[in-house]
């Protein structure tokens, strides 16, 4: 079908939050906190897209994934760039992007060991409405009270390299091998192309748009899927009606009409946008 409805998987995490933005349900009274919410395709299909919402209640650890040279080199399928449009932040939350000045292995893995890697990172102050691109090699974490939408390679190998003393597992010496520490480069969106579509990303790994409400057609390549996923009002996808908070996947040539007031990303893999 060229328009298939994803479906909704919300994933607790003890860094998460019980009361969501809206228009997800907040969880029951003693439920656990949800961390993410990601959608899933029918069947065992592996993407070259992961789609993700994300509540923060506290930091996410400080972590860094590989490129694609190095993911094959272990092995793996990808490595992971990512980005994020920041939903909702409360007042103080920030982002942690590289770090204040270029810092060598040797030093990174020491202050992982004693928690003085905190204060090498650069954390940046958010609010609701910016973007960020972050690189394969990008030493990151996501700060607390923060709602998000992330878009990522399709890769969950992620290497921890500090967790503020929580009881998991570290991978420093991977972690430090695919580092790049030094300041983070914003990245130059290419910035609105038409009166309806900006253009957020525009590859190498991947491309997302925003696209304003109204209706238009979508033709895709051969063989590749797009991600739509509208931030807010509905609409219809050749029939199927989506609505803010769900993902629908796009294959083939698609009739796109959404609510005035909407509010769209469309994401699709590739090193160039559509025409």
């Amino acid at each position: 079908m060229p328009a298939t409805l994803l479906a909704t998987h919300r994933v607790e995490k003890p860094w998460g939050r019980r009361e969501l933005r809206a228009p997800f349900r907040d969880s029951p009274p003693g439920g656990a906190p949800v961390g993410e919410i990601w959608f899933q395709a029918p069947g065992d299909a592996a993407p070259d897209l992961l789609i993700k919402y994300l509540f923060t209640s506290e930091k996410l650890s400080v972590q860094v994934h590989p490129d694609d040279a190095q993911a094959h080199a272990r092995g793996l399928p990808r490595g992971k760039d990512e980005c994020w449009l920041i939903l909702g932040a409360e007042p103080g939350a920030t982002i942690a992007l590289g770090t204040r000045a270029p810092v060598d292995g040797d030093r990174l893995r020491a202050a992982a060991l004693d928690g003085s890697i905190e204060q090498l990172l650069d954390w940046k102050p958010v609010k609701a409405g910016d973007f960020f691109y972050v690189p394969s090699g990008t030493v990151h974490a996501i700060g607390a009270g923060l709602t998000l939408i992330e878009v990522q390679q399709n890769s969950e190998t992620t290497y921890r390299l500090y967790d503020y003393g929580r009881p998991r597992e570290l991978h420093l010496d991977d972690g430090i091998a695919v580092a790049d520490p030094r300041p983070y480069a914003a990245y130059s969106s290419p910035g609105r192309v038409a009166d309806d579509r900006e253009i957020l990303v525009d590859g190498p790994k991947f491309v997302l748009e925003r696209l304003a409400g109204g209706t238009r057609t979508i033709t895709l390549p051969d063989g590749v899927t797009a991600w739509l996923i509208p931030v807010a009002g509905n609409g219809l996808a050749d029939g199927v009606a989506f609505a803010a908070g769900e993902c629908v996947a796009l294959t083939g040539t698609v009739q796109v009409a959404a609510d005035a007031g909407g509010d769209l990303l469309l994401a699709y893999p590739g090193e160039r946008r559509l025409p």
